[in-house]
């Protein structure tokens, strides 16, 4: 599909300097290129903020690994600051890359007023396929934030049953499981423990795991905030998929259309040919039979008998 939404090429060496549009790679043209040149730039900015994206929530998904393995309060503490900065750094991307992706969605509505570039065209599809690849693509990241946010909350249960079991040598029930994930209140039930173990040692545990409490509750809510972003773009790429799905059918039914006439003028042909073969036959057969009936009526051996 993507050769038949524009071919350019380079005015110096004519090589094609067109890429595959789904791949998200830009469409390089000549400054007098209908406006594709900022658009191009607009397009760059947004891919570089996508990455940026991607790689914050490569760091949570390591912060969150180390997370798991910490059993003191300070250390989870210090691991909380670092997750808390770095999604409000994605929340403040997510929101600007949001924000450029409609502005350029409306560009594109706007270019379809300058001439050679309205709807259909092969500028208009190369913008529309772009921005809706793009839009996809930062669909796709936010909706890895989203599947980090369930993981963090699951495996804060995993995590808190085994300081349980930890401190107390046996696996609590999940009444008192649940209880603890809600308040992070967890001195009560190591009770027992301090008794037989020392208060000091148990209260370290007591204080990691509210900290941790805390620590998923604020994290949980801060990802929870980006859930809006993803969802907006959840509905925006389906109704680009329906207008790109609907590219698609034009695209193949002009295909089909030429397909077809392909076949018909190669059946065309094939009839001339035998058409003509047929006439050819006719003639030599009209040519013998008048050579026989002129004959017959001359009788020429009658003549030179005579003679």
């Amino acid at each position: 599909m993507n050769d038949l939404l524009s071919d350019t090429y380079d005015a110096k060496d004519r090589s094609p300097r067109e890429h595959d549009i789904e791949m998200g790679r830009r469409l390089q043209r000549s400054s007098s290129d209908m406006g594709m040149e900022v658009f191009n730039k607009q397009i760059q900015e947004v891919e570089k903020q996508i990455e940026k994206l991607s790689v914050l929530l490569t760091k949570l998904k390591d912060a969150n690994e180390e997370s798991k393995s910490v059993t003191k309060a300070s250390a989870m503490k210090a691991i909380r600051k670092r997750m808390e900065k770095d999604i409000d750094e994605v929340g403040k991307i997510a929101r600007g890359v949001k924000s450029k992706l409609e502005s350029i969605s409306k560009d594109n509505l706007a270019n379809r007023q300058n001439p050679g570039c309205g709807k259909g065209t092969g500028v208009d599809r190369s913008r529309t396929n772009m921005t809706n690849a793009l839009t996809k693509k930062f669909k796709e990241v936010m909706s890895e934030f989203q599947a980090l946010r369930r993981k963090i909350d699951d495996e804060y249960r995993e995590v808190v049953e085994r300081r349980v079991l930890t401190v107390t040598g046996t696996r609590a029930d999940e009444e008192t499981i649940n209880q603890l994930i809600e308040t992070g209140n967890s001195e009560q039930i190591f009770q027992i423990a301090m008794q037989d173990t020392g208060r000091g040692q148990v209260l370290s545990t007591v204080e990691e795991i509210q900290e941790r409490h805390d620590a998923v509750r604020e994290i949980e809510k801060k990802l929870l905030d980006l859930h809006q972003i993803y969802l907006d773009l959840a509905v925006l790429v389906e109704a680009q998929g329906d207008m790109l799905d609907n590219i698609e059918t034009q695209v193949s039914n002009a295909v089909d259309h030429v397909q077809s006439g392909n076949t018909a003028l190669q059946t065309a042909k094939k009839l001339q040919k035998s058409s003509r073969k047929c006439m050819c036959i006719a003639i030599i057969i009209l040519l013998l039979i008048i050579a026989i009936v002129v004959v017959g009526v001359l009788q020429p051996w009658k003549t030179n008998k005579g003679a």
